[in-house]
């Protein structure tokens, strides 16, 4: 059986040496690297005193909570004048209405934002603390916590790193006759097309979840776009989504559209997770970050990671996309910044990044970390495999980023693609003016 399927292939672990891609693609323009620098100036982060007072950690992440929780008991042990308080949202929610929570230390002691937008909104108001110069930065991998620093200062520490490519039932692809990844696009929709012939669902796509209907689109355009720059290049006026390669991504949603399930455009992603979770489904087109999620509801076969491959095989640039979030930052404004910078050292030792990980099914950018998890180690050869910082987050006006992903949305609804990217592209000159 070829690599994709390789249930015998070693767990590779975060060395320098394995993650030449993820150096590469960082690099690269999604990095956030060349950002906008803050207007604002942050405080010092006071990492000096003793860890005391009850941290409010906001992130999105409800269904770690459980595994959070045990290391919260663990680190009052370790600082039994500390504690810590978990503060959760919806992810849609997070996206919207965190930076007006944790501005004022309202909540958000020590806070998560979502790689691209939010990052930067919150970096230009002033409420990371720089972690530039701290000692937690040792613990990372140099190459990976790009998507956290603003003009050379490092303002938060991406914590997960995610696969945003179409989580596979590799069960389901045996029974299709398919023991590797399609290479080219008719490679694809004969995969597809086999599911189908099986009486699977082929293709699982939350439609009508602004959060995860995007996710897609990461893939469909890592080797169409003239450049892996093509969102940012969107953004600022010299592409457009009229534009020929983006037109040939929309044709190729709408030969997607015969193998989505039912109602697509309106599904949520707590519904096609349900789908995929009990078998019904191939491909499930969020990420790996759903892994844990389709274990809890009771999933028993393997999994695997499968990316439309839009193009030839020899015109293929990626094998896959891969991100960098849950960008882990301290309150500027926070009044108990030792007991946050605490906690942030705690998450961030080899060990405990090592339960998260293995107890939330998510990799991590910390160094050293052992991946015990069975689904980690079944996805674990995606982290030297040649893969592209996700686009999608390359987009820092969210207005523009919807439009472009509405008209996905709308020629799976039944648009046809050139009315569709006509449209979308008016909002994104209104959006720029």
């Amino acid at each position: 059986m070829p690599s994709y399927l390789d249930r015998r292939a070693a767990l590779r672990l975060f060395g320098a040496a394995g993650l030449g891609l993820a150096a590469a693609a960082c690099a690269g323009p999604g990095s956030g690297s060349g950002s906008t620098a803050s207007s604002a100036s942050p405080s010092a982060l006071a990492t000096s005193g003793t860890p005391k007072g009850t941290v409010s950690f906001a992130h999105w992440r409800a269904e770690d909570k459980a595994v959070l929780a045990g290391l919260i008991e663990a680190f009052v042990k370790k600082y039994p004048d500390a504690g810590v308080e978990q503060d959760i949202s919806p992810s849609a929610d997070y996206q919207s209405t965190a930076l007006r929570r944790i501005q004022g230390s309202k909540t958000g002691d020590l806070f998560t934002a979502f790689r691209g937008a939010q990052f930067e909104q919150i970096v230009k108001a002033g409420v990371y603390a720089p972690l530039t110069g701290t000692g937690v930065l040792a613990r990372y991998q140099a190459s990976l916590i790009g998507p956290g620093a603003a003009q050379g200062v490092q303002y938060g520490l991406p914590y997960q790193l995610v696969f945003n490519m179409p989580l596979a039932n590799t069960d389901a692809l045996d029974k299709a006759g398919h023991g590797s990844a399609p290479k080219d696009w008719d490679g694809f929709l004969q995969l597809l097309d086999d599911l189908k012939a099986r009486g699977y669902t082929p293709l699982a796509w939350p439609g009508g979840d602004s959060a995860n209907a995007g996710q897609l689109l990461n893939t469909m355009v890592m080797n169409n776009a003239p450049s892996d720059d093509a969102f940012t290049k969107i953004e600022s006026g010299t592409y457009k989504v009229t534009d020929d390669w983006f037109l040939k991504t929309l044709e190729q949603y709408a030969e997607l559209t015969p193998y989505l399930q039912a109602r697509a455009t309106g599904s949520t992603t707590d519904a096609v997770t349900q789908l995929f979770a009990e078998g019904k489904a191939g491909l499930l087109a969020t990420g790996s970050f759903q892994m844990a999620g389709v274990r809890a509801l009771g999933a028993t076969f393997p999994f695997d990671l499968v990316a439309p491959i839009t193009t030839t095989a020899a015109q293929a640039k990626y094998e896959g996309v891969f991100n960098t979030t849950f960008v882990l930052g301290v309150n500027s404004a926070s009044k108990v910044q030792p007991a946050a910078y605490a906690f942030l050292e705690f998450l961030s030792d080899p060990a405990n990044a090592g339960t998260y990980a293995n107890g939330t099914g998510q990799h991590v950018t910390v160094q050293g970390v052992e991946y015990t998890n069975t689904d980690l180690k079944a996805v674990a050869p995606w982290l030297t495999r040649k893969t592209l910082l996700a686009p999608r987050f390359q987009f820092l006006n969210l207005d523009i980023r919807t439009a472009v992903e509405n008209a996905t949305v709308a020629v799976v609804g039944g648009k046809k693609p050139a009315q569709a990217a006509e449209e979308a592209q008016r909002v994104i000159d209104q959006k720029r003016s």
